[in-house]
């Protein structure tokens, strides 16, 4: 069963954690997320949670923090009813209507200083994404990027330098994209990305960002890694109806519900 509790306090060590950011409502997707969490809408048949928590765990994590907010309620009884897998906890974040992302993040800040690969609630990754990100050795903060051709409307713009994030954001003024971001953060332990958070959300509307912008303010002080995947595997952000379709197509799975948990 999923504990349900608010953080207070940064934990002792500890193996490495998925974080994953569930909490909006989801708007994008309606009327599929009129009375359903967006991280319970099933693509193939099966939740987009499940699709990710199935992922970590073949990636050999050790646990999964789900940070919800929308109908989170919903989450905690079908985290409950699942079988197996990897241990979850839920964490809720009260700003999840008047924040951004940010505000998902900051309420899972007591595991920051742990080693955890942090991922949006609406993406679905092939496990050797995860296990790519995990087998990267060098220590600190890490990106997980690939190429750019043509960038997408929802796109998170990276420029890289080498193995070196340079900058990231939606629009990247007076920097060159040269590729953009899967939304999957890595950290190998330690207080860079901690401190980077509280400064980003401390900001003047500082609730209001997107998380990539802890990202930058690291890579513009200690330095964020890049880390590119091979282009034989699969990933898709679901943002919008016909992004299910789009999983569905690639993976030839076959039209299940629309949403449930």
């Amino acid at each position: 069963m999923a504990a349900f509790f608010l953080p207070h306090f940064v934990r002792k060590s500890a193996p490495m954690k998925a974080i994953i950011l569930a909490a909006g409502h989801g708007s994008r997707l309606l009327p599929l997320t009129l009375t359903t969490p967006k991280c319970l809408v099933q693509v193939g048949g099966r939740a987009i949670l499940d699709h990710q928590l199935d992922a970590v765990a073949d990636a050999g994590f050790e646990g999964a923090v789900i940070v919800g907010g929308y109908r989170i309620e919903q989450v905690a009884a079908h985290l409950a009813a699942r079988d197996g897998g990897v241990p979850t906890e839920l964490v809720f974040n009260p700003f999840w209507a008047i924040a951004n992302s940010i505000g998902s993040v900051w309420a899972s800040r007591g595991f920051l200083e742990e080693p955890f690969a942090l991922m949006n609630g609406d993406t679905l990754f092939d496990a050797a994404i995860l296990r790519a990100a995990l087998a990267d050795e060098a220590s600190g903060v890490k990106l997980v990027i690939e190429p750019l051709a043509t960038p997408g409307l929802d796109d998170m713009l990276v420029e890289a330098d080498g193995d070196a994030i340079v900058a990231v954001g939606k629009h990247l003024v007076g920097h060159q994209a040269t590729d953009r971001s899967l939304g999957l953060i890595v950290s190998t332990g330690g207080g860079a990305y901690a401190e980077a958070l509280r400064a980003v959300i401390g900001e003047e509307d500082g609730i209001h960002a997107y998380h990539h912008a802890v990202v930058r303010r690291v890579a513009e002080t200690v330095g964020v890694r890049a880390v590119r995947i091979a282009g034989n595997v699969r990933w898709q952000e679901i943002d919008r109806p016909e992004d299910i379709a789009l999983w569905q197509h690639d993976h030839d799975a076959p039209v299940g519900g629309a949403s449930g948990s």
